[in-house]
């Protein structure tokens, strides 16, 4: 019997034109191929990074002979979730110092979400663009020995800004197969429950480092 889903948060930033993203790459641009006062329908036409938005990175994005997005499995994308309050951390950088809460809570395969509170923050300012919390090559470590299967992040990347930040922990996660899911929307809806299912489907996007994904998160009845 297919369990009763009893809860269900959008946990996906949308994509629009000229919005928020990586700030070396272009800006997504979104025209119309066909309007309905013209043409009686409309169909858009979207150019953007596949790194905009929520969305995954693969093995690919910084290996270029591993794992593109179509070749990954679809149990990868889904799982537990744990959320980790990270809001009142009084730096950028994510160490294993600040993942003592999950002592005792995390298992292997699970879903882990940093909540820094950044989605709030998600706009064309220094702030978002510039200076989100990022998760260091040690805390990255230390993700990898307790064998999750994915990290989400509400800020534009799971490296930082800052020089020499960006590549570590992507080098870390991806060599050990660990999804990575950036600009992840999170709120305080999270923290009503212990532990969520998600999902975060990209695109079947054929030779991708990355893909926009539609992520959820799930409660489901007990009975």
């Amino acid at each position: 019997m297919i369990p009763k889903v009893t809860k269900l948060l959008d946990l996906s930033q949308p994509i629009y034109h000229i919005c928020p993203g990586w700030p070396t790459y272009k800006l997504t641009n979104v025209t119309y191929e066909a309007m309905f006062a013209l043409q009686g329908y409309n169909a858009e036409r979207i150019d953007m990074n596949s790194h905009t938005g929520t969305h995954l990175d693969a093995p690919f994005h910084f290996f270029e002979n591993w794992y593109n997005r179509d070749k990954m499995p679809l149990e990868d994308f889904q799982g537990r979730g744990i959320v980790l309050d990270l809001r009142k951390i009084k730096t950028m950088a994510i160490e294993p110092k600040h993942l003592k809460a999950l002592d005792g809570k995390i298992r292997k395969d699970d879903i882990l979400l940093l909540y820094t509170g950044w989605a709030q923050k998600r706009g064309f300012n220094k702030e978002y663009l510039y200076e989100w919390p990022y998760i260091t090559k040690a805390a990255a470590d230390w993700m990898v020995k307790q064998g999750i299967r994915c990290v989400c992040i509400d800020g534009l990347s799971a490296g930082g800004w800052p020089e020499g930040t960006g590549a570590p922990p992507h080098f870390v996660l991806l060599s050990h197969n660990v999804v990575i899911i950036e600009e992840v929307y999170m709120d305080e809806q999270l923290l009503e429950e212990e532990e969520w299912y998600i999902i975060g489907f990209p695109l079947k996007l054929q030779g991708f480092g990355g893909s926009p994904c539609r992520v959820v998160a799930m409660q489901f009845a007990t009975e």
